[in-house]
């Protein structure tokens, strides 16, 4: 197995162990579409985009509920723990598993700023989540999310994850879903 397969399987592994299966597909979707964005993709491009997420699968029981604070989903305190325990979590994994230093650090890189993004490669990250969200999760945002929260606060995770995508590409190809979820969004009570 090489890294990217490895890492694949500990994505897997991990959110099957903390009994969320539902997130897989859009882990393994990422990739899809950052092979579309960007055909030549490295090992670390692929490595950070299938474990972008991965601090979901180790979150402590205590971390502060999102949904409550003010901002939402959007929360620059959530982000930034986000992004942070993703790129410890995934560069230590990385690290045990024996990859190149340089392949530890770009993709510890890369997850630091999948959710705001920021060089070329970030945004690229960034943008694949975004489409792959729109694509698997949409939905499961109209059906559960709406009732833990609400109806506006589920919209603006829709209008931030769109309006973060720095690609004409990727907002194409993002914007038929982000338009279905927010006509789905109107025809609720």
């Amino acid at each position: 197995m090489d890294l990217y397969q490895k890492t694949e399987q500990f994505v897997i592994d991990s959110f099957t162990k903390a009994g969320d299966e539902r997130g897989i597909k859009h882990f393994l979707r990422t990739v899809y579409w950052l092979e579309q964005l960007k055909p030549n993709a490295d090992e670390a491009l692929k490595i950070a985009a299938v474990a972008h997420d991965i601090e979901r699968a180790f979150r402590k029981q205590d971390y502060a509920n999102v949904f409550n604070s003010e901002k939402g989903f959007a929360s620059d305190e959530h982000l930034s723990y986000h992004q942070t325990e993703g790129a410890k979590i995934i560069s230590e994994f990385l690290k045990k598993e024996g990859a190149d230093k340089k392949i530890v650090e770009r993709v510890k890189m890369l997850v630091e700023k999948h959710e705001i993004g920021g060089n070329e490669d970030q945004n690229l990250v960034k943008d694949a989540d975004s489409v792959s969200f729109f694509e698997n999760n949409a939905n499961h945002f109209i059906e559960v999310k709406v009732k833990q929260t609400s109806k506006e606060k589920v919209k603006d995770k829709f209008d931030w994850m769109f309006n973060r995508i720095t690609s004409d590409k990727a907002k194409e190809l993002a914007k038929p879903w982000y338009e279905e979820g927010l006509h789905k969004l109107s025809l609720l009570d």
